[in-house]
């Protein structure tokens, strides 16, 4: 039999985690691999069958697997939503990988995306005393800075907008959308002037590919960039590319009701995820950033 050492290391990974011996009898390419490698594991501890999901991608990318088990334990301890257990991570010097429970998913419906907006009003909800996040993380396939602060506004200037925008000065993105998303990060506290977030533990990266349920309602989220910082702002990423069930917004709304300015805010928090996608794919996604910024300061005047 043909030598397999990525499924070795897998099946010794997942074992000395569960303290039983797995036996990897099968794995599968399944959807979920928009950076790394998504695969479905098949096997046997005992007499007993075992499945799992695996994210597996060079060793370089040991950090990210890293931040990603650090967001899904930190969603699981609120208890507010439902996350994959995270099973075994580790590296063998050339590949890295990221091992969690299998979980059947189906797409929202209705009444689990109405559970989900109960769940992450809850979440939110929670008290917590400052703003950012223990470690680095990533957002998509980008570094994303946190550290702890006090102050929302300087957080979303300095660790938010500021790095997307050195990070399009280097791909060489217009020059004038740089320089008026500078303008605008400058000025961005007047959307604040009668609004004072307070600090709520965030998925961080909730748009519609990240959420889905269980065959009983019960929804789901994943693939995290977790930090704590203003609620609206994992709200407002749940408009960004539409595909949540209405029943998601109207429930959140009734639990925890938005304030005044929050469409404007809203846009200011989707710009970081549109820049990001501008730094990633650039495309459509620069001419959807320049247009941003420009509605954003004619919103400042």
């Amino acid at each position: 039999m043909k030598a397999d050492p990525l499924a070795d290391a897998l099946a010794a990974s997942i074992g000395a985690a569960t303290g039983e011996r797995f036996m990897l009898l099968g794995r599968a390419p399944v959807g979920g691999g928009c950076i790394h490698e998504a695969l479905r594991l098949e096997g046997r501890a005992g007499d007993a069958a075992r499945e799992y999901f695996a994210k597996v991608n060079e060793a370089s990318s040991a950090p990210m697997f890293e931040a990603e088990a650090d967001g899904l334990a930190a969603l699981h301890a609120t208890s507010c939503l439902r996350v994959a257990r995270v099973i075994a991570r580790g590296d063998d010097g050339e590949r890295a990988w990221l091992v969690l429970e299998w979980l059947e998913l189906v797409p929202l419906a209705p009444a689990s995306a109405a559970r989900l907006g109960d769940g992450l009003a809850r979440q939110h909800a929670a008290p917590r005393e400052r703003f950012g996040w223990e470690r680095d993380n990533f957002i998509g396939a980008s570094p994303q800075r946190n550290g702890w602060t006090d102050d929302w506004i300087a957080f979303w200037q300095e660790r938010r907008l500021h790095p997307q925008l050195r990070m399009a000065a280097r791909n060489r993105l217009p020059t004038r959308m740089i320089d008026r998303g500078e303008r605008l990060m400058a000025d961005c506290g007047a959307f604040f002037r009668s609004y004072a977030p307070k600090p709520s533990l965030l998925h961080g990266d909730l748009w519609s590919g990240n959420a889905a349920a269980l065959a009983d309602g019960t929804p789901v989220v994943f693939d995290p960039a977790v930090y704590v910082g203003d609620r609206e702002a994992d709200v407002a990423m749940t408009e960004l590319f539409g595909g949540f069930p209405p029943d998601f917004l109207a429930r959140y709304r009734e639990a925890a009701p938005l304030h005044d300015g929050y469409r404007a805010r809203r846009d200011l928090y989707n710009l970081y995820h549109r820049l990001n996608h501008a730094n990633l794919f650039a495309g459509g996604y620069v001419r959807e950033s320049e247009t941003a910024i420009e509605r954003l300061l004619a919103e400042l005047g």
